[in-house]
This record gives C-alpha cells, structure tokens and sequence, in this order.
C-alpha cells in the first residue's frame, strides 16, 4: 500500500513543490489548504474567499491530486493573531510563525491529515528532520543557507516531528522555482512568504487598532539617562532597535532601548546602549533532552540575525539564562531565542524582560 501524505498548499511555489516531489517519489498525496480569513492578498474582488477557492482547487487540477479546503478562521484567530495582539499590548513584539507552526500547521492541520487517513504533513519548509538509532528525530537547518526556515520549527515537539515531511529540505530555492517553472507549475501567488502573514495592506499599527479591543495609548519618550525629550503615540508603534519613527531630533540617531508598559514609557538612546551580553529564555522547548549543565551553544535571537556564540545556563527544564560571548544588539523579549549546535537546532524558547 502506498504512503498517504498530506500537503499543506498555500498557494506557494515552495508546498506546490513539495506535493509535487511526493507524488512523483510514488506517494497517495492529498493537499490541505486552509483558510485563515486573511487570504486578501490572493483576490482583490468583491468575493476575495470565493476566488481564492477556485485559484487553490487549481493546484490540485496541476498536480493531479484531491484537495480539500479546511476553515480555520476561528482558530487562526484565538491562536495566532489575538496572540499577536496580546503581545504587542505588553510591550513585546511577538513572532507569529513560531506560534502557528506547533498550533495551527503541526496542530489543527495535523489532527485533520490524520482524519484524512495520512500518516504525515508535508509542507514547503526549507528543513530536514533526521530519525537517529536512539528512536528521536532530529531538527536540521535545510540545505539552502539563503533560504534556511528551521528557526521557524524549534517550537515542535518529537511528536510532531514523527508526523512531518520536508520534501524541499536539501534542495535550493533557486532550483525548486527552476523544476517548476519546467514541469509549467503555476503557484497562486508569487509574494515570499512573510513574517507576519496575515498583515497584508496595513502597517501593524493600523492593524492592532483593528483588533477588538486594542486602545493606542500616547506617553512621554525618554532618554537613557531619564530626561524627557518627547510623546509616542502608543509603545505598540516601536520594537527593541528600531530607529524610525522616533521623531526626536539629535546630533546622534535615537534607536528604541526599552518599552516599558507600566508606566506607558518608551526610552531611547545611542547604539551602543542596545548592546546586551544576556538574556531571560522562558517557556524553552527542548526537541530532545533538556539539558541540565551549563551547555555551548550558538543562539539566534531572531530570524534575520546570524547565530551567536552563547553559553545555556539551565534554570529548570523550560527556563535559562543565556550569556553571549560577544555582547548582542536588539535583544528583544517576545521574540524567540534559537539555540543550535553546528546544524542541528536543540529548541527554542521566548525571550523575556529582564526582572
């Protein structure tokens, strides 16, 4: 009997892909695309859903195989953008992905491959995920170093990588366009994906405003040494490092240091005061054992930074102290902190405010 594995089809070129390598290595694939309410960016008309349904089931006409469009809007909202929103209204910038990925992709969609009758979830991930002769599976950075998304996947457990696939994970970007654009597959859309999926035509400003509930609420700026130099129109406008949008003329640009949400206070000041040699990691997600020794590793303290030399000082099992050998820039809570060893990624957990 053969494999059924499904696909998670976004529209992409990179899942397209991936559904297309399974069925040609033999496999019964059955592609899943759901619907998040926030699919504007694939229909500009009056009936955005509608369209957008039509243009998905044409992947399924490309490739030759079933698909079936699941509504997760409910869910995508509780789980992920009410998420967004709640940590935005601490004064933290939330990362998304790593909240979807274990909820939504390797959750609900998971639960519902399974009610399909499919053993796996293949997605357009640039991973790979390795089983080793103890029984566990193993997290790896894809082969594509440009295009690498295993920081995105340190949040899943051994139970979901026992029931993932993916199929792009030792090929490059470049070439996967280049095959499809060969065997004249059309993806729906041609955007990269993005960190925030589901902000398509608006700022993020605008958009929290949106949210049921999400009041802006304007304070006082302050420089490092607490003297007031100006107002903000709400702390949700800024992140940890961010330079624009300050307003407050000086001999030296401003950058974002500190949001502090208690008393409504955003301080700013020179690079150098964004530099940091530590860092709170709470909530840790451990693929494998977590550690109880201090531990060398390298840690990546966002998606678009390089991975630093760092030492793990565990706290418990799901909390630690991180101490960089070279002090790091923008440390920013509510973002996650990846810890790697060579090319295989351990876990990952979220950055919290120092207490």
């Amino acid at each position: 009997m053969k494999k059924k594995t499904a696909v998670a089809l976004s529209g992409g070129v990179d899942s397209l892909m991936a559904a297309c390598f399974l069925k040609e290595q033999g496999q019964d694939v059955i592609g899943i695309h759901f619907v998040t309410g926030f699919e504007t960016a694939l229909s500009h008309t009056q009936r955005p859903l509608a369209n957008s349904r039509l243009k998905i089931l044409d992947l399924g006409k490309q490739l030759g195989i079933p698909l079936e469009i699941v509504d997760i809007r409910a869910e995508f909202q509780d789980k992920v953008v009410d998420y967004f929103t709640r940590t935005y209204k601490k004064g933290q910038t939330p990362n998304p992905c790593m909240r979807c990925n274990p909820t939504i992709k390797f959750g609900k969609i998971l639960s519902y491959a399974h009610l399909l009758g499919a053993q796996k979830l293949a997605t357009g991930h640039y991973a790979k995920i390795k089983k080793k002769s103890d029984g566990k599976f193993h997290l790896y950075k894809g082969h594509d170093d440009q295009k690498d998304q295993s920081y995105f996947l340190a949040r899943l457990t051994q139970q979901h990588l026992g029931n993932a696939c993916f199929p792009l994970g030792e090929m490059k970007k470049s070439d996967v366009k280049q095959i499809a654009a060969q065997k004249g597959l059309r993806p729906v859309t041609r955007d990269e994906s993005q960190d925030v999926c589901f902000v398509k035509h608006a700022s993020y400003g605008e958009f929290l405003c949106a949210q049921e509930g999400f009041e802006p609420s304007p304070g006082l700026i302050e420089n490092v040494d607490g003297q007031v130099i100006g107002e903000h129109n709400g702390l949700h406008l800024f992140t940890i490092g961010q330079r624009r949008g300050i307003n407050c003329p000086a001999a030296q640009p401003y950058y974002v240091i500190r949001l502090d949400i208690e008393r409504n206070l955003l301080t700013v000041g020179a690079k150098k005061d964004l530099l940091s040699s530590e860092c709170n990691v709470v909530e840790i997600n451990w693929i494998g054992k977590a550690p109880t020794l201090p531990m060398d590793v390298h840690t990546r303290i966002r998606y678009r930074s390089k991975e630093a030399a760092s030492m793990i000082l565990p706290q418990d099992k799901s909390t630690a102290i991180v101490r960089f050998k070279k002090p790091q820039t923008a440390i920013t809570p509510g973002q996650c902190a990846v810890f790697y060893q060579g090319d295989e990624i351990l876990g990952g957990g979220w950055i919290s405010p120092k207490g």
